[in-house]
């Protein structure tokens, strides 16, 4: 691989894990985001237990997609396994991102799907966010990490979810992953997750009762921003 194009991936995996401590979706050394280069089959991702303050290129970790460790010297977060079986789970992204920032944690730890209540939500999400079923006592005592992997893509497939526009998932009892065209996108669902989290707690506050909006509604808001005939911003010169 030209060194030119794993300093870039290793950059663009570095700022991103930047912006996720500055947008206070993680605290301590907790959370991590990864990115792929798909034509190399490679990925880097923030180093295990490493604080954010003391992140740099060199120590990004580079792993192929089976898991070895190309690059040396420091160990890859815990959750690296996750992040690979999404990877191989929904090859259309590029990114990947784990926190566990505190609404979308609360709802992970009620084991409860984040509804779509509103218009705010429906931009971004196509439809209520899901939450996982409790993992079985098998896949704990099994490869834990990538189990969890594997149970957010059986929750996609069970529930025939399209991960491209659904771009987030609460694993029960854990917290949310999040994924985008990149690293960058991956963080930026994250903190859009976490404010809509944050909504909704607030809003079943008010009314318990709420259900989620009518399918029209979340059409028109999803659709006018994503698309082939996404009609929100500017369009780009040709």
């Amino acid at each position: 691989m030209a060194d030119s194009a794993l300093k870039n991936l290793k950059l663009k995996v570095l700022e991103a894990n930047i912006e996720l401590n500055k947008s206070g979706l993680v605290f301590f050394t907790f959370g991590n985001v990864s990115g792929i280069d798909r034509e190399r089959e490679i990925v880097a991702i923030k180093p295990s237990g490493v604080d954010y303050s003391d992140l740099n290129e060199e120590n990004i970790v580079v792993l192929d997609l089976k898991g070895k460790i190309i690059s040396q010297g420091f160990n890859p977060s815990s959750d690296t396994k996750t992040h690979l079986v999404l990877y191989e789970s929904f090859p259309e992204i590029g990114g990947v991102a784990h926190t566990h920032s505190r609404f979308a944690t609360v709802f992970a730890q009620s084991l409860m799907d984040i509804k779509c209540l509103g218009t705010t939500h429906a931009d971004y999400f196509y439809g209520d966010i899901p939450c996982t079923e409790a993992m079985t006592d098998e896949y704990i005592k099994g490869d834990y990490e990538y189990n969890t992997g594997l149970h957010i893509r059986n929750t996609f497939n069970a529930r025939k979810i399209d991960p491209a526009k659904m771009q987030a998932c609460l694993v029960a009892n854990h917290g949310p992953f999040t994924w985008g065209k990149d690293p960058t996108e991956a963080v930026f669902i994250s903190a859009v997750l976490e404010e809509v989290a944050l909504q909704n707690y607030c809003t079943r506050i008010v009314n318990p009762g709420i259900s989620s909006i009518n399918i029209e509604l979340v059409n028109k808001h999803y659709f006018r921003k994503h698309g082939k005939s996404a009609y929100y911003g500017q369009k780009k010169n040709k």
